[in-house]
């Protein structure tokens, strides 16, 4: 069975002006229920995550600071989220989620989390609508109790995964491969164990070459046995903030691509949403509902 984390609803608490890519994690899961593509039994609630398991990824300090509501405000901007508590409690229910969807794969072959993909959370701060990473702090949290002995992110969201690729500077348990727009944020960006930067426009074709091309020989190399897939849909042609040119078929082909080569090779896998802000909210809904689609098509 796809088991699929969902958190909070928190889009409706938000002013009017930060509801924008908050949206799509509430709607989703209706889209999914009316489609028929999942059930109700499908989905979980997740339980907070331990801050014991936050704190093997990410600096006491910050976490502290995080809890406490005392961020700067310069650090709060950075993040693009007013900070409040309900915001704080969602993150650690995510961070929860990410964690309990990668343990019901290692069960089905594959499980989800509605939110997550939050790849621009460093150690030691947060950035770009992420305050913690869920795709390191799962990584660890399998690591730690011996459910994996070595990991591959594949992060195809269009921002590169910075954050992650910072946390695992110096593992040699977690393989981080990022793929995304080499002119888009950050300015900045961090050295990903495999970075394939994109030139602005790369239509379906050519970008499905390139995955196909890098994935495959990487798979065979890294060996993984369990895949973590930051699957943005920011990658989008009617994105507002992605520049590249795939289009909904592409987008989903991208898709295919990773969830067939995990079941083929046999790997679990965890999916998390990532980003997408195409102006048409249908549009994002589309997009994400595809990968649930396919997942259910691939392995069940």
């Amino acid at each position: 069975m796809l088991k699929v984390a969902v958190s909070k609803k928190y889009a409706h608490s938000l002013p009017a002006g930060h509801r924008f890519p908050m949206e799509k994690y509430d709607l989703l899961p209706d889209q999914l229920l009316y489609e028929g593509t999942l059930r109700k039994e499908n989905f979980f609630e997740p339980d907070p995550l331990d801050f014991q398991w936050i704190l093997g990824t990410h600096d006491k300090e910050y976490v502290d600071k995080l809890a406490n509501l005392a961020l700067s405000q310069s650090d709060i901007r950075k993040t693009g989220f007013p900070l409040n508590k309900e915001l704080v409690e969602r993150e650690i229910q995510i961070m929860g989620g990410s964690v309990e969807a990668s343990l019901f794969a290692l069960e089905f072959g594959i499980a989800m989390n509605i939110a997550g993909g939050t790849h621009h959370a460093f150690t030691n701060r947060g950035e770009g609508f992420c305050l913690l990473n869920d795709i390191a702090i799962s990584s660890n949290y399998l690591i730690e109790n011996g459910k994996a002995n070595q990991i591959l992110v594949v992060d195809l969201d269009v921002h590169q995964g910075n954050g992650t690729a910072q946390i695992f500077r110096d593992s040699t348990k977690v393989f981080t491969f990022s793929m995304h727009g080499a002119s888009n944020y950050p300015l900045l960006k961090e050295k990903s164990d495999l970075d394939v930067p994109l030139p602005d426009g790369i239509q379906d074709r050519e970008y499905l070459d390139l995955l196909d091309e890098n994935l495959i020989p990487l798979v065979d190399r890294v060996k993984p046995d369990f895949i973590i897939f930051q699957s943005g849909v920011d990658v989008l042609h009617t994105d507002k903030l992605g520049r590249l040119g795939l289009t909904l078929q592409g987008c989903k082909e991208r898709d295919r691509l990773v969830l067939e080569l995990a079941y083929e090779r046999k790997i679990p896998i965890m999916c998390c949403m990532g980003g997408g802000y195409s102006e048409k909210i249908s549009t994002i809904i589309e997009a994400h509902a595809n990968t649930y689609r396919l997942a259910q098509e691939i392995f069940f």
